[in-house]
């Protein structure tokens, strides 16, 4: 799991039948100091994120785990929403 933050949405006009009805959105992955780190990426949510959120995400096979792993083609999903960053480690 990386730290990063909604920094935008994605529209498709075509996409994979599994993810009909999923927001695509952008990320921007944040280093310790909660700085942009590396170039965004299109993330699936998977928990109602929305742009501006501090948001958990996660790539790799585990990436489909919040969906029908078999059903879901996803190598980046949103996995949660951070509530405060009082408690990032600096």
């Amino acid at each position: 799991m990386q730290l990063a933050r909604v920094i935008g949405t994605v529209v498709a006009t075509v996409k994979n039948e599994s993810l009909e009805g999923r927001k695509l959105l952008v990320v921007q992955t944040l280093n310790k100091d909660l700085e942009p780190s590396g170039n965004p990426m299109v993330a699936v949510d998977s928990v109602g994120a929305g742009v501006g959120e501090l948001v958990l995400w996660c790539r790799g096979k585990e990436a489909s785990f919040p969906f029908k792993r078999e059903d879901t083609p996803t190598d980046c999903t949103i996995i949660a929403i951070v509530d405060s960053n009082a408690h990032v480690t600096r």
